[in-house]
């Protein structure tokens, strides 16, 4: 005979408090991404980028005239000390030659960091792949959890909390884009796929709890039975989360420049991540059953 659990702590019993911090988080994030969007990076734009150190003077307008000889217009140009970025229209690679030989920047003394082109059609296709791929993921994702678990909850309460963390992290950018001028680029899709695939791990993790507990505690309440998943969970899943973002921030800190902001994305999804597996997921499951029990009451 199943004996009856120790009293547990209850941090579902204040599953609405949870809902406000997560809304708190989301709506500033959410406005800025309806009105101000993302900053893309010619990774989807199409456009060349190019870095140049200079010894010597180049003029802007010297610079300009230059660019558009090659029938290319400036985007974007930001000096450094002497180090030149300039974000181009697209500039194949016989109108760079050109460039560098005009007469105007040919005196002065050029050494080139960095030239990358990329076509309009691929930014594009680029675009159009990330939202098939992201989409299909999510798909498979509510599929195979409603299947392992028997209940559509599961799977419908997963990929909310994804769109939670994708929601958190996309703000944050746009608001970084709009503020900081912070670019996203192919970099950024790959640390929102990974952080959706973390986020759903952890939040398996805790369902899994609950389905084991509901096999040994099934005379319990449906809420209570979470809580105790979830205080069981919640020292393995910040152990895990804690050396993941320990690690993150030394390669932020001390990483180098082009992999700065991919590794902020990853550090923002891991602590939403890890926040919504336990104050997302499984609160929406408590919502979802009163919800539904005082529906059956009427």
């Amino acid at each position: 005979m199943n004996q009856k659990p120790l009293k547990i702590l209850e941090p579902m019993k204040y599953y609405w408090v949870y809902f406000l911090i997560s809304l708190s988080i989301i709506i500033p994030g959410s406005y800025s991404l309806i009105r101000y969007g993302l900053r893309p990076s010619i990774d989807f734009t199409g456009g060349s980028n190019i870095v140049w150190q200079l010894q010597g003077e180049l003029k802007s307008e010297d610079l300009a005239a230059a660019v558009s000889s090659v029938g290319a217009v400036i985007k974007e140009q930001n000096l450094e000390g002497n180090k030149l970025s300039i974000t181009t229209s697209p500039l194949e690679a016989d109108a760079y030659q050109k460039l560098r030989a005009d007469s105007r920047i040919v005196d002065v003394k050029i050494t080139e960091l960095e030239y990358q082109t990329v076509g309009p059609s691929l930014g594009s296709e680029l675009i159009r792949k990330t939202i098939y791929g992201v989409s299909l993921s999510a798909l498979l994702i509510m599929l195979y959890v409603a299947y392992r678990f028997k209940d559509l909850r599961y799977g419908i309460s997963a990929i909310l909390a994804m769109l939670h963390d994708s929601l958190v992290l996309l703000g944050t950018f746009s608001l970084l884009g709009h503020f900081a001028g912070v670019e996203v680029d192919t970099l950024f899709v790959t640390a929102v796929l990974t952080i959706l695939s973390f986020s759903v791990h952890d939040t398996i993790v805790v369902y899994d709890r609950i389905r084991e507990l509901k096999k040994h505690y099934g005379y319990l309440e449906f809420e209570d039975i979470i809580n105790r998943a979830v205080v069981e969970t919640m020292g393995r899943s910040l152990n895990n989360s804690l050396t993941i973002i320990f690690m993150l921030l030394s390669m932020y800190l001390l990483g180098g420049e082009s992999i700065r902001y991919f590794i902020l994305a990853l550090l923002v999804g891991t602590i939403s991540g890890t926040y919504s597996s336990t104050f997302t997921a499984a609160p929406i499951l408590v919502f979802w059953h009163k919800f539904s029990s005082r529906k059956k009451l009427k």
